[in-house]
């Protein structure tokens, strides 16, 4: 009997850590979506089986570059959540490079804010933490 609870203790805490790392996933997706939408990227749904077949065979949720007509096209698949594809031209691209720039930089300095907000908390006058 014990076994069956340790097991299902261990199984319980699995399905919420795969859970816990999908949000993830999906959050980072939805926000690299976002920006290459800003961007200027269009997003073509993935809405016949054969569509989706092909989308699943290109590398996932990874911004990638392929020479067509003489020109370079970005894009960006995502079966998962999204399921499209993300198509943009060199012009979307750069723009989302600064996009993703000034991300970088917003959120580096909220980490900075949160971490200066944290210093200057006195945690003593609430006592030991164990």
């Amino acid at each position: 009997m014990r076994t069956l609870a340790a097991w299902s203790s261990v199984a319980v805490a699995a399905l919420l850590l795969l859970g816990g790392c999908t949000y993830i996933h999906r959050e980072e997706a939805h926000q690299v979506e976002s920006t290459l939408a800003a961007a200027g990227f269009q997003a073509r749904p993935a809405d016949t089986a054969a569509k989706m077949e092909k989308l699943k065979l290109l590398p996932q949720r990874k911004l990638r570059s392929k020479s067509k007509d003489g020109e370079l096209i970005y894009f960006f698949a995502d079966a998962e959540f999204c399921q499209c594809l993300y198509v943009g031209d060199q012009a979307a691209y750069s723009r989302y490079q600064q996009l993703a720039i000034q991300q970088k930089i917003a959120q580096e300095q909220m980490n900075a804010a949160e971490m200066n907000e944290d210093a200057a908390m006195d945690w003593g006058m609430w006592g030991p933490f164990w």
